[in-house]
């Protein structure tokens, strides 16, 4: 299964955002949505050209809801996304298969403490427009929103990275204790 990470922007509550909206709501109805990382909305598809073709779909709101969009792919890695532009330049058979791990982009993941984010939550706790409650995303990295708050984990303050050998260089923005990798196009890694 291919993995799709949303990740909000800092001030809107990304999981209200998609779900309060016909279209996006229905683009999304048949997919179990988790929140791997707080303000984000996770899910999993059945292939790659799915996962590119969701993102397409949902292309008006994440312009104006999300920071990231990222796609995790095992047939190109376990354990690192892909950034949407690079998702579907590997899905087009764009990009050699040696460039897709050159560029990644790092962030910094932290626990969440129970103050943060309480701006995003409705006054009573209200669980959304969905009507459930936040899940936790069993076996994704960062844990999920829901279950333990020990869990919860945000991603924060990106790097930039050159791979070079078979090493992603170590994170040092932040103390912090977990990273997530991102592969990125040598356009977006300039940008």
């Amino acid at each position: 299964m291919t993995r799709v990470c949303l990740v909000g922007s800092d001030d809107v509550n990304l999981r209200y955002e998609l779900l309060s909206r016909e279209t996006a709501r229905d683009a999304l109805a048949t997919y179990d949505l988790r929140e791997p990382f707080e303000n984000s909305v996770g899910l999993e598809t059945v292939s790659l050209g799915a996962a590119v073709a969701l993102l397409n779909d949902l292309n008006w709101y994440l312009v104006r809801f999300a920071d990231e969009a990222m796609v995790l792919e095992p047939s190109v890695s376990e354990t690192e996304w892909l950034s949407r532009d690079l998702a579907a330049a590997v899905r087009d058979d764009a990009v050699d298969p040696d460039e897709v791990a050159r560029f990644c982009k790092i962030y910094g993941l932290e626990p969440v403490s129970a103050d943060d984010g309480a701006d995003r939550d409705g006054e009573d706790g209200d669980p959304g427009p969905d009507g459930d409650s936040e899940t936790g995303a069993d076996g994704e990295p960062g844990g999920g929103v829901g279950g333990d708050p020990a869990d919860r984990k945000r991603l924060v303050e990106p790097m930039y990275v050159t791979r070079t050998g078979g090493d992603v260089p170590d994170y040092d923005l932040r103390d912090v204790e977990e990273t997530v990798v991102e592969r990125v196009t040598e356009s977006e890694f300039g940008a």
